[in-house]
């Protein structure tokens, strides 16, 4: 089994070269954020990633979370990786100094989370969903709230959660039932949730839960949702833990994958809860925490992929099977041109995807910090068009780059004692996590396209032609890549238009498009992070001969996503184009196979 190692050089690389660290380092706050700072952060996570959570992982997927008269035990193997991660001061890189945090880029803390998620899918999930709580609390909780909860929940002393799913409301939110009866200046919680990840565990003393109620007298629907912390002990005043709260683990689930992560059941029982934000408006507020949930979710879907690659290049290298014309004997198996095609499209759509990951993280660093109104709404404008894209494509093309990586090991791959076979069961969960591809989709075409008339996709497209206009002026620059990308600009433009044309005339194209139209913005994202990627490897070359292998290379991969990735827009398009017709043609009973 390969040992992981974290890709510091591409991550970096993606850092510098596409997230653009210089504009970032030149913001308000982050006078500080050098490059030398990045590489030391990196090289210390990688440590941590490397030699203390990824050896925890394959123990961790075989002995499993566990529910054990009521409580629910963790791998034993993970407190200590955990605690590791919290001495470190990891929990609060990019928080709130004010609070204990470091006050460092989201884009950082990005990368330091994808390394942890590739050494451990299932305990750095335990973080992830953290971080997202205290942005919440930080954003909308009252300063009684802020200076209770925050410090703990940054330190990692605490651990947070999402509470959406209910038995009978799970994607439509609208039929929740737990209910908060005002009681003085909080509230009683009371109901059953579903589906809760690291909703309950012996790893940290707290689990502060945030939950979506319905305060008596309050709207139907989704209009009627407010939200509510709700923690596992209520906290004393001197900041220790005090009495249990009326937050009970009825059980936890059997999954396919992610053994290691706690996956609950919980039952509120006159909890006591605080409101977060205003009455009724909890979805809002709600958002905020799963927006920066579904970017994490499509870096998951870049880090397991990432491992399972490295574990497949190792066996690929190792595992000698079969001849080749012109060469004695029996070959690595990376001699032959199918593996070294596998190989490489896990290795470019990675790094594609990587990139894609970043440059996202980093118009939410510039949409949070510049001054400039205009400039802050045109970054947040991209951030709310990439995320679904980011969170979609990214989580479905992990399955079939984890799926290559059983493939490569052939037989070994399908059992389990290799260990190819976890990327697979694990990655299955990232595209359905904070909300299935299909609401992925949907959100981008009829809330981030349609409703504002394609205004931000147009900016994207004039950004992606921009840079097709600077490329055309390289010398030496493979014209492969810029043909390609500009094939997928204008098909992807014309889909587009067929969208606004088709979708005031027929109520279910936008429906039975939108996947393919996610999946064509996907692959053009990730071509445009790819040419970039080529571009600034071209001028590197020029200057840095002791890298010149490795930036060849990058040049290469681009030349790959270019001949073997992008064709798939066409593919898309084509099917966009088909509408809606065949698919809601089916009777009901024709489904039926008798």
């Amino acid at each position: 089994m390969a040992d992981y190692r974290a890709p510091i050089k591409d991550m970096f690389f993606a850092i510098r070269e596409l997230a653009d660290l210089e504009a970032l380092s030149n913001l308000p706050d982050f006078e500080e954020v050098t490059p030398d700072l990045i590489e030391a952060i990196l090289e210390e996570a990688g440590h941590l990633a490397s030699e203390i959570y990824a050896p925890t992982n394959v123990i961790g997927d075989i002995e499993g979370s566990k529910f054990v008269d009521g409580e629910v035990k963790v791998p034993t193997v993970f407190k200590s990786a955990y605690q590791a991660f919290v001495e470190g001061g990891w929990p609060g890189i990019a928080h709130n100094p004010e609070y204990g945090g470091q006050g460092l880029p989201f884009l950082l803390s990005n990368c330091v989370d994808e390394m942890m998620q590739s050494a451990n899918l299932s305990l750095s999930l335990c973080a992830m969903l953290t971080h997202d709580a205290i942005y919440t609390i930080e954003i909308y909780g009252d300063e009684s709230i802020r200076s209770t909860y925050l410090e703990k929940m940054i330190s990692g002393s605490w651990t947070g959660t999402m509470n959406l799913t209910e038995p009978q409301a799970g994607s439509d939110l609208s039929l929740l039932r737990t209910q908060a009866i005002p009681d003085g200046e909080a509230y009683k919680i009371s109901g059953q949730k579903i589906f809760i990840t690291w909703g309950d565990h012996d790893m940290a003393e707290n689990v502060i839960h945030l939950v979506l109620a319905r305060i008596p007298n309050a709207p139907s629907g989704t209009k009627g949702i407010s939200l509510f912390l709700v923690p596992k002990f209520i906290p004393n005043p001197d900041g220790t833990i005090g009495r249990s709260n009326g937050v009970e683990t009825a059980s936890i689930e059997h999954k396919l994958g992610i053994h290691g992560s706690p996956t609950c059941v919980l039952d509120f029982s006159d909890a006591q809860g605080y409101l977060i934000g205003e009455p009724n408006k909890g979805l809002a507020c709600m958002f905020t925490m799963m927006n920066r949930a579904r970017l994490g979710v499509g870096l998951e879907g870049v880090a397991v992929s990432e491992r399972s690659y490295q574990q497949a290049l190792v066996f690929a290298k190792e595992r000698i099977q079969g001849h080749l014309p012109g060469k004695s004997g029996n070959v690595a198996i990376i001699e032959h041109p199918d593996v070294r095609r596998m190989l490489l499209t896990m290795k470019v759509e990675i790094e594609a995807m990587r990139a894609s990951a970043y440059v996202t993280a980093s118009h939410v660093d510039k949409a949070d910090h510049l001054n400039d109104q205009k400039e802050q709404h045109y970054h947040q404008s991209r951030v709310d068009l990439l995320i679904p894209i980011i969170k979609g494509w990214l989580t479905e093309r992990s399955k079939e780059l984890t799926g290559l990586g059983i493939q490569i090991h052939g037989g070994m791959g399908y059992i389990e004692e290799t260990g190819a076979a976890q990327y697979l069961r694990d990655a299955m969960i990232l595209s359905i996590y904070e909300g299935t591809t299909g609401i992925q989709a949907g959100d981008l075409v009829n809330r981030k396209i349609l409703r504002d008339h394609g205004s931000a996709l147009n900016e994207f497209f004039l950004d992606i032609q921009q840079t097709l206009d600077e490329l055309s002026n390289l010398n030496d620059y493979p014209s492969i890549i810029c043909e390609r990308l500009s094939q997928g600009l204008d098909q992807s433009k014309k889909a587009a238009e067929w969208l606004k044309i088709h979708a005031s005339k027929d109520v279910y194209s936008s429906g039975a498009v939108s996947y393919h139209f996610l999946m064509m913005l996907g692959t053009l994202m990730g071509g445009w992070q790819m040419a970039l990627a080529a571009s600034a490897a071209q001028k590197k070359l020029d200057q840095d001969k002791a890298d010149k292998e490795w930036l060849k290379a990058k040049i290469l991969s681009a030349r790959f996503y270019a001949e073997q990735c992008m064709p798939r827009i066409t593919t898309y398009t084509e099917s966009i184009f088909s509408g809606s017709d065949t698919i809601m043609a089916y009777t009901l009973d024709q489904f039926e196979s008798d």
